[in-house]
């Protein structure tokens, strides 16, 4: 037991199975599963979802349903590897658009090495925080998503008829989506024009897409997040475009980007042309605002990092707790750990220096 009390699933002295060829091929095709999914959905409604607690999900289904197999150290490792898809489609999916706004289009090659890139880099630098932010920031910081994953995790032997309910909705999803769109036996999106303050001039549109992919992007993200995101949607095209379209009834020559007079254009365009960067504007300074208020966290935890890099320098490996020594891997790999602070890295968490790793399933000892 640590310090502040946490009792670790997996005991620091107990060995168990967790980076296995087998954790790790089902982890990578879970990997890019989710992240072709989480694609999709980011560029289709502006935000993904967490794929940890599915593919912890599947990841029970398959080696503990199916093969008979598995530990519950090998399913945190393969809902890790398989949750970074999720992370690194993100990270595409928010920036190379923006490369494409300014007439930059980088070539898939392109993309595959900037991803490639910023993946690994963010792995290294989540290697010296994560005792920090993790270990040391316990108490305060309870990571909901991750203990909710790893409680999933340790109820295990429920795995089959949770796996059941992912799969029954991911056949009930597809055969929606293949009589909507590919039979075209109703509309995905539906919608009217109307006029407010009974002013023609005035005047907008509202519109519904009934889709089960929003259906479950709704359910995941709770219903606080999807009504700040409704409230979004309401100020946008019920306040204003009303607005803009009130204000520039009367003017006689274009307001840039648009080329054409605001009198002359449909809702849409005003959205297109106007709307969308007061989104993004907004959402630019909420990144600035949640940067200042972790700024401290983020000082403390590098420097937490190199007070831990030069502290376990001087422990040989056996006076380290088992579940702080590093994995046996490869010189290469070894040596890139260490640069990072990885002689930590190994807490019972399947030895992957991820930062999504459940709560849950580590050792939080002070080492």
């Amino acid at each position: 037991m640590s310090n502040n009390g946490f009792q670790p699933y997996i005991k620091p002295e107990q060995e168990v199975s967790e980076f296995t060829l087998r954790a790790i091929i089902l982890g990578i095709i879970l990997a890019v599963i989710f992240g072709a999914a989480n694609a999709y959905v980011g560029l289709k409604v502006g935000m993904t979802v967490s794929a940890s607690i599915p593919a912890a999900v599947i990841s029970m289904a398959i080696l503990g349903g199916v093969l008979r197999k598995g530990t519950v150290l090998e399913n945190n490792v393969v809902q890790a590897i398989g949750s970074s898809g999720e992370s690194l489609a993100a990270g595409v999916i928010f920036t190379i658009p923006a490369l494409i706004f300014f007439n930059i289009s980088p070539t898939i090659l392109q993309i595959f090495i900037i991803s490639a890139l910023g993946g690994c880099f963010g792995i290294l630098f989540m290697i010296p925080l994560r005792r920090f932010l993790i270990v040391k920031e316990h108490n305060n910081l309870p990571y909901p998503e991750g203990t909710a994953c790893a409680k999933i995790l340790i109820a295990r032997e429920h795995g089959g008829g949770k796996a059941k309910l992912v799969f029954n909705g991911v056949f009930l999803g597809g055969i929606y989506k293949l009589l909507m769109e590919g039979l075209g036996l109703w509309k995905g999106i539906v919608g009217t024009d109307i006029t407010l303050c009974r002013n023609p001039a005035v005047s907008t549109t509202i519109s519904a897409e009934v889709s089960p992919i929003l259906l479950g992007v709704g359910y995941i993200i709770g219903l606080k997040i999807t009504a700040v995101m409704f409230a979004g949607a309401v100020l946008g095209w019920l306040v204003l475009i009303p607005m803009i379209k009130l204000i520039g009834a009367n003017l006689s020559a274009p307001i840039p980007p648009a080329d054409t007079i605001i009198s002359q254009l449909s809702t849409r365009e005003i959205w297109h042309n106007y709307i969308r960067y007061i989104g993004a504007g907004a959402v630019i300074v909420g990144g600035v605002i949640s940067l200042i208020k972790i700024f401290p966290t983020i000082i403390q935890s590098f420097k937490q990092a190199l007070i831990n890099i030069f502290r376990f320098a001087k422990f040989p490996p056996e006076a380290l707790a088992s579940l702080q020594r590093p994995l046996r891997l490869p010189p290469l790999a070894r040596l890139a750990l260490r640069g990072g602070g990885g002689d930590e890295a190994r807490e019972r968490s399947g030895g992957l220096p991820l930062a999504d790793i459940p709560p849950g399933l580590t050792a939080r000892g002070e080492g």
